[in-house]
């Protein structure tokens, strides 16, 4: 099958810090090739991949100080795409919603994954208008405040097994990872750190929107000498940073449409303690991959707890669930409905 995969170009593929859709259109491109297809990947000219790269721009926009607004090179993008898009069985997207209204005649050979969250009051009205571009959701949670659209599928994310190294013998603290914003809930995690008597290690970038909020709220508690604040890490130190941890901490206050480092937890054998928002209650099983909490107290509580768990079976679990095989077969799945729908729709 010949697939070109579209990625945003605020990073590159894969990232080389913080990302999580550009990684998971990484491990969907590479389990793709692996598997025998023909993939063209449009992306940032700094990305890494097996398949037939497509450099939009040379380098990912987030690390390029030259530029102030990322619309204009996803124009460039859409673009670039629709040139060649003759050339492709299927156009799978990742960009969200930009390529809608130029590629409305080509609907049909067109897969869009949802990565944002979807609860956005300007959304229902943009999706109605245009019913006819096939949709796939990372989560059930996701699509809850969809309007009625065409959803092809639900695919989880997934990772390579060998990606992340399994820890069976943990060290002392506790783990956070992501982005410092208010809806990630980095206090939340500091206080069930604090209360719970375990030290906390936060590996976590700082955008410029939430640096008011980092300074103000955040910054303050990490004075506490069982808190240490490392910044952001790529994928060469996540195997110690997570595999070290006796549990990782995911408190959000938003619908997180999936949560990417809770998976890349469970890899290390990792058990995780999250907040009942979004996909979490969808992505753990409580009392096998970790627990799934409703306050700061709850969590606390399962802070005491979480050591019990059998870190073998949290490994087991993320084979058999979110291994980037499945991924890749279940898109291959949704691939071959799209173009036997387009086939019946060409012969009637």
């Amino acid at each position: 099958m010949k697939i070109a995969q579209i990625s945003p170009l605020a990073e590159s593929v894969p990232p080389k810090l913080y990302g999580g859709t550009e990684r998971v259109v990484s491990y969907l491109t590479e389990e793709l090739v692996r598997l025998g297809h023909d993939v063209t990947l449009f992306a940032s000219g700094d990305s890494i991949t097996s398949a037939e790269l497509v450099p939009v721009v040379p380098k990912a926009l987030r690390l390029d100080q030259k530029v102030r607004d990322f619309t204009p090179y996803t124009c460039m993008l859409i673009d670039q795409v629709m040139r060649r898009a003759h050339e492709f069985d299927v156009l799978h997207f990742h960009i969200e919603l930009l390529h809608f209204p130029c590629f409305k005649q080509l609907a049909s050979r067109t897969v869009t994954t949802l990565h944002g969250r979807m609860d956005l009051p300007d959304h229902p009205a943009f999706y109605r208008t245009f019913p006819q571009f096939p949709l796939v959701s990372i989560s059930h949670a996701q699509r809850r405040p969809m309007p009625p659209v065409n959803w092809l599928a639900t695919i989880p994310h997934g990772l390579f097994p060998d990606m992340l190294r399994f820890n069976s013998e943990p060290d002392d603290y506790f783990a956070f990872l992501g982005r410092i914003s208010p809806e990630k809930g980095p206090d939340r995690a500091i206080r069930i750190a604090r209360e719970a008597g375990v030290k906390l290690k936060m590996a976590a970038k700082v955008d410029k929107a939430d640096r008011d909020y980092f300074e103000t709220v955040v910054k303050p508690m990490l004075l506490d000498p069982s808190i240490e604040f490392i910044g952001e890490i790529g994928d060469q130190q996540k195997s110690e940073f997570l595999g070290n941890a006796r549990a990782l901490l995911f408190p959000i206050d938003w619908p997180e449409p999936f949560g990417l480092v809770m998976i890349e937890a469970m890899a290390c054998g990792t058990p995780v303690i999250g907040f009942e928002r979004g996909s979490v209650p969808e992505i753990l099983e409580n009392g096998v991959t970790g627990y799934v909490v409703n306050s700061v107290e709850e969590a606390i509580d399962a802070a005491s707890q979480v050591s019990h768990l059998d870190r073998w079976r949290v490994r087991a679990r993320f084979e058999e669930r979110f291994a980037a095989e499945r991924m890749a077969q279940d898109y291959l799945g949704a691939y071959e409905r799209l173009l036997d729908m387009d086939g019946a729709l060409k012969v009637a």
